[in-house]
């Protein structure tokens, strides 16, 4: 009975986000009959002839579509490198920005609203900066030629603060009636402008971190027992925790960079998928990217459809994941597992 269970609700987990993709394309203000749908992805898919009022296929496809796939790769992304980290690091209380790549991305993507007017720069620039701030937080980390585990949450915290006083520089100078707006409402994050482009570019890194962290997940149960048990079961300790972080950082910039800062889907979701998997890696962590990729869509689609503008995606998260920050901290007494 009990294995019925587990493969039951790993096949839940499995099609969870197909059907919330599926789901995503009927809700907005915009009404789509489900016949019109279907054809619409019919025909979209066999590359047929669409016999529907252009507007359908318009709102099906061009909008709502790429915003649901890149909503599910973006919570998959930070979900999957928040449980990565609560294992490396042997602490719940983690999450996906821990070293800084949050903070990072959020200070290119201004750098780029100052300089350039175009989005394409913004990601660029958000993602290269998200990558050098985990950088930097590794190689601060690194005492005497070891990476211990809260030298590198030191470093991520030293490299936040210093990335979120140049975000607040960029918000001092930047033009308050056409710059300013634009880095604030980046910075509460949105898929508002999610593109099937925005996937074909961001959704490479993305693909590349989920992939790695898939593969190296067993590592991670070995190195959440701490370094000198790893090491004395063979594992490269310095290598492992390099490619972990390396992949994670894949994950969470590719996402930020055509999202926004969201804030604690990298923290609730990991919790979220102990509550039905259990601690173990090998399932937590493809667990938490199908929960991760739910909850976003469920959060974007509440954001859509809940005043008549849209609420940004970060405020919500933020709405959920401060109570249940509290609950953690309570539970734990802001310690480790």
């Amino acid at each position: 009975m009990y294995a019925v269970r587990k493969k039951t609700i790993y096949a839940i987990l499995l099609l969870s986000p197909l059907v919330f993709i599926f789901l995503s394309l009927f809700i907005g203000r915009y009404h789509v009959p489900l016949p019109a749908i279907v054809e619409i992805l019919w025909c979209k898919l066999t590359l047929g002839y669409c016999n529907l009022p252009d507007t359908y296929v318009s709102v099906v496809w061009d909008i709502r579509l790429p915003r649901a796939i890149l909503g599910a790769l973006v919570g998959g992304c930070l979900a999957i490198s928040g449980a990565s980290f609560q294992g490396l690091f042997r602490n719940p209380l983690v999450s996906s920005g821990i070293l800084g790549v949050s903070s990072g991305a959020g200070f290119g993507a201004a750098l780029a609203i100052l300089i350039f007017s175009t989005t394409s720069y913004i990601y660029v620039f958000a993602f290269f900066f998200g990558g050098l701030a985990v950088l930097m937080s590794y190689m601060i980390g690194r005492v005497y030629n070891t990476t211990p585990a809260i030298m590198l949450v030191l470093g991520g915290v030293i490299v936040s603060s210093v990335f979120s006083a140049l975000i607040s520089f960029a918000k001092y100078v930047a033009d308050p009636y056409d710059q300013l707006p634009a880095i604030v409402f980046w910075l509460m994050g949105s898929l508002a402008s999610a593109r099937f482009q925005d996937i074909a570019v961001a959704g490479i890194p993305m693909a590349v971190g989920i992939a790695g962290l898939l593969a190296i997940r067993w590592r991670i149960n070995v190195l959440s027992m701490g370094d000198k048990e790893a090491r004395s079961l063979g594992i490269n300790t310095a290598l492992s925790k390099g490619i972990v972080i390396s992949c994670a950082t894949l994950a969470t910039a590719g996402a930020v960079c055509v999202s926004g800062i969201i804030g604690w889907v990298g923290l609730v979701i990991p919790h979220i998928g102990r509550m039905l998997v259990g601690n173990d890696n090998r399932v937590l962590i493809p667990a938490s990217l199908s929960l991760g990729a739910c909850f976003m869509l469920l959060v974007d689609n509440l954001g859509r459809v809940i005043t008549g503008s849209e609420i940004p995606l970060g405020i919500l998260t933020a709405i959920v994941g401060g109570p249940f920050f509290v609950y953690l901290l309570k539970k734990t007494k802001g310690g480790g597992w």
